[in-house]
């Protein structure tokens, strides 16, 4: 197998001359990709891009992202894909930081780009002037900036070498063929929307995408191109899919394995819903090029709905205690490290940051807690900085969610810490109401929410607060945390609450 995108593409190409890349209104074979990505190499090569350098991308999900990523690999230079719905602050932030030889946006983004971007269309050259570059599998093939949830966007350099392993690695794992239709919403400035590019290039199978992403393009996307691999990831993606008012699986037949991450009632409540498609999850980041573990489809139930499987080929993770570095033993929790063939190469331009995060073995060390069963499979628990302390008391905000997602009310929910005079922070769940439940008196549910808790929890874990949300603070495909903690401190002071309500079991109880 080729180890370089341009020689992914290459094979995929001779492997599968049908194999194409389809948007919602637009689509390419993999042979008419690589032709448009020469000719882009050729417009890119004129304005000076050499191999290194780095070219940024500020594009909404199309054909555009598709071509622009590899028209610049193919001159050994580095893409740098950017959030096309950033602010004008964060976007000159995130430029700045690249560098960028050429800054290359739709028409409708050259305002957030800057003045001397240009576009798609100005770069088509002819195919015959792209110059012949030796890329090489350890070159640099992409700068992909983390979702900077709780601080500035950190830029990750992977190789060719790593993201091919990726792509392979898809290929065995979720058994990938020339035949499949692989469907993301992920976008393209996100490893998500990478990693299936690159296992569909890999598998020389076709790659789905939904571009912007609305659940009924998603739904009608999903019936219509035949889908049979589907990575939405994110229960505020997949969620609004399976509550779409056409959805019925019988409209999906082909649909035979769906990659998804969440709480483990989440995970089985999903698989449910869709009974005809295995579920699996995954754990990684972008530093680990998306993925480190899957699941397997052959795994029982239980395991895939509540562990993301085992490591892929070439990949090492362990469980470590964060504090004295002894390693976990089975169940017990620690922080998850990992290294190997999809690790990433280095933090553009903060070696420091690098070498805080990299120990001499080669770990990366994540900031997240995990477990790992006694078969070695993984499971995300909660990460180093969203664990609450109330009242001295560690709180995994992962745990008060998963506990909340298993009321039939929810939809998507989120926990954070509220500041309280007396415990120091309460946990505040913010919660989007499942569909049928979008009438419930809000004070009644919140009652009943936090009377849910108390039947499993701690009175200490149980939220204080239930705050109910239609729409999210989000950073890329996550929720911006930060930001509801600072709305929930604000809500707070403004009433001039210091300290929470005191729980007890017998107020709260349900009958």
């Amino acid at each position: 197998m080729r180890t370089t995108l341009p020689g992914l593409l290459d094979d995929a190409v001779t492997r599968s001359p049908a194999a194409e890349v389809a948007f919602p209104g637009e689509r390419a074979t993999w042979t008419a990709v690589r032709a448009a990505a020469r000719a882009q190499a050729a417009g890119l090569h004129a304005r000076g891009v050499r191999r290194g350098d780095r070219v940024l991308f500020v594009l909404p999900g199309g054909l555009d992202a598709v071509v622009g990523l590899v028209a610049a690999t193919m001159l050994g230079a580095v893409p740098a894909p950017v959030n096309p719905r950033g602010t004008p602050d964060e976007t000159a932030w995130l430029r700045a930081d690249a560098g960028p030889a050429v800054v290359v946006a739709s028409p409708e983004l050259l305002a957030l780009a800057g003045p001397d971007a240009v576009t798609p269309a100005e770069l088509a050259g002819d195919p015959a002037d792209a110059p012949a570059v030796d890329v090489a599998p350890d070159d640099p093939m992409i700068l992909l900036y983390t979702s900077g949830t709780t601080s500035r966007p950190r830029g990750c350099v992977h190789t060719h070498a790593a993201y091919a392993a990726l792509g392979a690695n898809l290929v065995e794992r979720l058994r990938l063929t020339p035949e499949d239709r692989f469907w993301t919403p992920l976008p393209l400035h996100h490893c998500g929307g990478i990693d299936l590019l690159l296992g569909s290039l890999a598998a020389a199978c076709t790659l789905v995408h939904v571009g912007t992403f609305t659940a009924d393009v998603a739904w009608r996307q999903l019936v219509d191109e035949r889908a049979s691999v589907a990575f939405p990831a994110f229960d505020t993606i997949w969620l609004p899919v399976l509550d779409h008012p056409e959805f019925d699986p019988a409209a999906v037949p082909a649909l035979r394995t769906v990659i998804n991450v969440g709480p483990a009632a989440r995970m089985a409540a999903m698989q449910a819903r869709l009974p005809t498609a295995v579920q699996v999850s995954c754990l990684g980041g972008t530093e680990a090029a998306g993925f480190c573990c899957v699941g397997s489809v052959d795994d029982p139930p239980e395991a895939r709905a509540g562990t993301s499987g085992v490591p892929l080929t070439g990949m090492e993770a362990t469980v470590r205690d964060p504090e004295t570095g002894r390693e976990c033993g089975p169940d017990e929790v620690g922080e998850f490290l990992h290294r190997g063939v999809s690790r990433m190469a280095y933090y553009h331009g903060d070696p420091e940051t690098a070498a805080a995060r990299i120990d001499a073995e080669g770990w990366f060390h994540t900031g997240d807690l995990v477990r790992r069963d006694a078969a070695g499979r993984f499971t995300f628990v909660s990460r180093l900085k969203d664990m609450l302390k109330v009242g001295g008391e560690n709180v995994a905000a992962a745990e008060v969610e998963g506990r909340l997602a298993e009321h039939p009310a929810v939809g998507v929910v989120a926990v954070v810490g509220a500041p309280d005079a007396r415990l120091g922070e309460v946990a505040a769940a913010f919660v989007e109401r499942a569909p049928a439940w979008r009438g419930a008196d809000r004070e009644a549910l919140a009652r009943e929410l936090v009377a849910h808790c108390l039947e499993t929890l701690a009175t200490f874990k149980a939220p204080r607060w239930v705050e109910f949300v239609d729409t999210w603070p989000m950073s890329g495909t996550k929720i911006q945390k930060g930001a509801l903690r600072e709305r929930i401190a604000a809500d707070l002071a403004a009433r001039g609450v210091t300290e929470a309500p005191r729980l007890s079991r017998r107020e709260h109880a349900t009958g």
